[in-house]
């Protein structure tokens, strides 16, 4: 892990109309660093990750990813997409097409690759998360966990410097989350970049370097994991990881 930032938040507000969504937000990112973002329902942490790729934009303050301003627009929107991976909830993967072009769309279409590069390249990527296999299948034939792992294969076929996870377990059977997590515990191993909303407490325990609380669209609290877990400061945090413990053994 370096010590430049990759990601830079400064003094970041965003509204929905009257609702303020983020208030206040500060956030420095080193590259390879990996960072999982919790918090209630509600408090901004989707709409944060998605303001680093701008699929939302910000009304204040300043976003600067991998030395180019977001705030700035234009050219620089598609610059920064380029270099930053992003998984949903769900899938988001085009039905008509097979594993295989799902992934290969993107990089013929933003990296000028060939058709025969841009398959070698997306088979790479399948094997890394274990389904080459499916490369010739479709995603109505996949199952969740399937999809999501494709959903990832594809993001990497662009060799993205980062990648975003919006909540990519929360729309799995529980059974499909392992294999999600593992695939991205995988990642986080390689050093990539990563920028994680989940409620997987352990995936955050093993895998982040920082674990971020957010509530009410604020930065609460920030500490590497062991302090985050072992100590947290603020009383919303502890409530939070409270509720989270007592539903986990509800289950």
């Amino acid at each position: 892990m370096t010590t430049e930032s990759i990601i830079r938040m400064e003094a970041v507000n965003k509204w929905y109309g009257e609702f303020q969504v983020l208030t206040g937000i500060d956030l420095s990112v080193r590259q390879g660093e990996r960072i999982v973002i919790c918090g209630p329902s509600g408090s901004g942490k989707s709409t944060l990750i998605r303001c680093i790729n701008r699929l939302e934009t910000v009304q204040k303050g300043r976003i600067v990813v991998d030395g180019i301003d977001l705030t700035a627009g234009g050219k620089n929107v598609d610059a920064v997409r380029a270099e930053v991976g992003m998984v949903f909830q769900q899938f988001n993967l085009f039905p008509h097409l097979t594993i295989l072009e799902n992934c290969t769309l993107a990089p013929m279409r933003s990296r000028g690759m060939t058709k025969a590069q841009a398959e070698e390249v997306a088979m790479k990527y399948l094997a890394r998360v274990r389904i080459p296999e499916q490369a010739h299948k479709y995603p109505s034939q996949l199952s969740g966990g399937q999809q999501q792992r494709v959903a990832i294969a594809r993001a990497l076929c662009m060799t993205p410097k980062i990648m975003l996870f919006d909540e990519p377990t929360s729309a799995l059977d529980p059974e499909m989350v392992k294999e999600v997590l593992d695939t991205m515990i995988g990642l986080a191993e390689d050093g990539m970049t990563m920028l994680c909303v989940t409620h997987e407490m352990g995936f955050a325990r093993s895998v982040a370097d920082r674990v971020i609380f957010m509530a009410d669209g604020k930065i609460v609290e920030q500490a590497p994991p062991a302090d985050f877990f072992g100590h947290p400061k603020d009383e919303r945090t502890r409530q939070f990881l409270g509720q989270i413990l007592s539903s986990h053994q509800a289950h």
